[in-house]
């Protein structure tokens, strides 16, 4: 009886460990200057290794159902999704293209064609050749024709107001010293802050070559 109260006490509180770091990962930012709402995404806050330790896609399934859509309230403007790469790694928070490709295809339909763009931001020399690449058969083709990369948050602005979108200062950091170091981009250099280690294969095979140095 105990052990079975004790695993039921662990069990909420991973539950409530794994909402706030989805809440801290998806959120709803303001519009977009055509007046849009926002999904705003910060990878570096998504718990993939913990999502894919068990029942990782249904618990996202469940977040995104309970506490993402309905705020969204996808009517016939749609919405735009801001998605931040900076500071991803494989092993942490990329939770790998079979993953993606199950949580795309598990929304409702009118969900993923309320979808009017995905702005990619900090996307480095690797992560476009991956989905240039493989993003075909990730995503449909009408998601992948709405991606967008966006090299600086300065040309972010010009699709966003910059007052509605909340940006993490490690975002900040990161546009500030690829400002400075732009063959950062092409991985040429690497950042004097972060080393990025991607010894652990969390991803799928196909993607781990592509994957090696995305930024």
């Amino acid at each position: 009886m105990l052990v079975s109260l004790t695993h039921s006490v662990e069990q909420a509180m991973g539950s409530d460990r794994m909402e706030r770091m989805l809440e801290e990962a998806f959120q709803i930012h303001g519009k977009d200057r055509k007046g849009r709402k926002i999904l705003l995404i910060v990878g570096k806050f998504f718990p993939a290794k913990e999502l894919m330790a068990g029942g990782g896609e249904a618990a996202l399934r469940s977040f995104l159902e309970r506490r993402v859509l309905p705020e969204l309230q996808v009517g016939t403007t749609g919405f735009v999704v801001v998605y931040m790469h900076t500071g991803v790694e494989r092993s942490e928070n990329f939770p790998g293209v079979a993953a993606l490709r199950s949580a795309y295809e598990s929304l409702p339909v009118a969900v993923r064609d309320g979808i009017c763009a995905v702005y990619f931001l900090h996307p480095g020399l690797q992560a476009r050749l991956f989905f240039a690449t493989f993003g075909r058969f990730v995503f449909s083709a009408g998601l992948y024709a709405k991606l967008k990369y966006v090299n600086r948050l300065e040309f972010l602005w010009e699709h966003m107001r910059r007052w509605e979108v909340e940006v993490p200062e490690f975002v900040l950091d990161h546009d500030d010293e690829l400002e400075r170091r732009p063959l950062m981009d092409y991985c040429l250099v690497e950042s004097d802050r972060h080393h990025r280690s991607f010894d652990a294969p969390a991803m799928d095979s196909a993607a781990m070559h592509s994957l090696r140095c995305i930024y």
